[in-house]
């Protein structure tokens, strides 16, 4: 009887790039009779208040290092920060999922929360607010709804890099009434002066942006898009990385996508460039994309009536090499109640997974390395290897399988992240609760596309 064989990727020390022929991405149906795969998606039906021209408005879609400009003294400084960004917003994530959460009562008339957490913003866009438009850098988050900026006349703010959006020059704003459709979308309705919606947006870490709910136009990848709802913030108070505000993109009615609809289709994709690489942008297009990549494969969204912001996906388990770990079955379900499940999330690095499929992970991942020189962990990070004697490395595949037969099987660059000085460490970390996220190291280099109107999520092969 032969032993099982392990699959394998060579990992380059230097580039962290799959130099084998075992190449960047690769899917494989297990169930493929029950599972379709599309080549392009149905046009939806939703309506929309927001109006754009008729192209499909794209961004570059910029990591916080390279606009904050931070200098550590070292690799392992930033990592340590990261790692300590990367918990907070693993956590409040948690609580915010979790079915006993509820909202502070005390926060305002009109409170909406956001999956944003103070300081862990990781991906901003160049948006243009106002006619003629004022660019603004925004907080991408893909688990947040309301869209919002900070203006002028400003009673407490922040520091950001850019100037304060000032409404009075723009010839374009208008403030929403209290009465309207628009301001009782929100959780509660808030009424100030002259008849005017308030909106605040309440963070789990005590941050907040108060101020007027207005329709104004936003200028996106050289794209005027009319009548957007958004947060003109009058009192703010964060750590928000210098960003203006925050472009929220999850699956609720106000955040861009929603209100764009038919517009948009109810979709946009996404590409997140590798940290650390050449320094080039990822990309952020609204709407659905003409070309579909070749080898995209989709998986089911699953709604959260508890979340409805978030995009989950069904995940059925995970290998390591050719093997399958022996997981309990459900441990990544989504319960009745709301507990548990897996999300999509581009605020969070590190993936996290319950505690009992982490600990099969990392454990099938270092007996498949074998003899590697192990090191101490870094913060969460506890499997680390120093492999500065090392040309390159083999290390065993990771693959998600998802519900109705789809596998990803990641790029290696996905699986570990680089310390300091040649020390490596997987980039998954176990959770304190039954939530898995599926963080941005892992998401780094594969297009994705969501498709919040008819409820899929695409993986494409790797094209950043």
């Amino acid at each position: 009887m032969h032993a099982p064989t392990t699959k394998l990727v060579l990992l380059s020390v230097l580039t962290l790039m799959i130099i084998s022929h075992a190449s960047s991405l690769r899917f494989h149906y297990t169930n493929s009779h029950n599972f379709t795969t599309k080549t392009s998606t149905p046009s939806s039906s939703s309506s929309s208040s927001a109006r754009r021209s008729s192209r499909n408005p794209s961004l570059a879609l910029v990591h916080r290092d390279a606009i904050t400009g931070a200098t550590y003294p070292s690799r392992r400084h930033a990592v340590v920060d990261l790692v300590a960004r990367d918990n907070a917003r693993a956590e409040y994530l948690t609580r915010r999922l979790d079915p006993a959460y509820q909202p502070a009562e005390d926060l305002g008339r009109s409170e909406v929360v956001s999956g944003l957490d103070e300081g862990s913003g990781e991906y901003f866009v160049r948006v243009g607010v106002g006619s003629p438009p004022t660019e603004q850098y925004l907080v991408v988050d893909s688990g947040s709804d309301v869209i919002w900026v900070q203006c002028r006349p400003c009673d407490q703010c922040y520091a950001q890099a850019d100037p304060l959006f000032d409404p009075s020059s723009s010839t374009t704003f208008s403030p929403v009434s209290c009465g309207s459709t628009i301001c009782r979308t929100l959780s509660s309705s808030g009424c100030g002066d002259a008849g005017k919606c308030q909106y605040e947006v309440s963070y789990g870490d005590g941050s907040y942006t108060k101020g007027v709910l207005a329709l104004e136009t936003l200028t996106v990848g050289g794209t005027a898009v009319e009548g957007v709802a958004i947060g003109c913030g009058h009192r703010n108070h964060g750590l928000f990385v210098g960003a203006a505000g925050l472009l929220g993109l999850g699956w609720g009615a106000m955040s861009l996508v929603g209100q764009l609809g038919g517009a948009a289709g109810g979709a946009f994709s996404y590409c997140l460039a590798s940290r650390g690489g050449s320094g080039e942008a990822g990309s952020l297009v609204l709407g659905r994309s003409e070309a579909v990549p070749e080898g995209a494969v989709w998986v089911p969204l699953v709604r959260n009536p508890q979340a409805p912001s978030f995009y989950y996906v069904g995940m059925s388990g995970i290998g390591v090499g050719d093997e399958r770990l022996p997981l309990e079955s459900g441990v990544f379900q989504l319960t009745d109640d709301g507990a548990g499940g897996v999300v999509m999330d581009t605020g969070t690095a590190v993936t996290r997974l319950p505690a009992e499929a982490y600990a099969a992970l990392r454990d099938a991942f270092a007996a498949a390395v074998g003899d590697l020189p192990r090191v101490p962990g870094v913060s969460l990070l506890d499997t680390c290897y120093d492999l500065s004697g090392y040309t390159s490395v083999r290390v065993p595949t990771v693959s998600f399988f998802f519900d109705e037969g789809a596998t990803l099987t990641l790029p290696a660059r996905n699986l570990l992240v680089e310390v300091d000085g040649g020390v490596f460490c997987l980039a998954f970390a176990p959770s304190s609760s039954g939530l898995s996220i599926l963080g941005n190291i892992q998401q780094e280099g594969i297009q994705i596309t969501v498709d919040s109107a008819n409820g899929f999520i695409g993986f494409g092969p790797n094209t950043c």
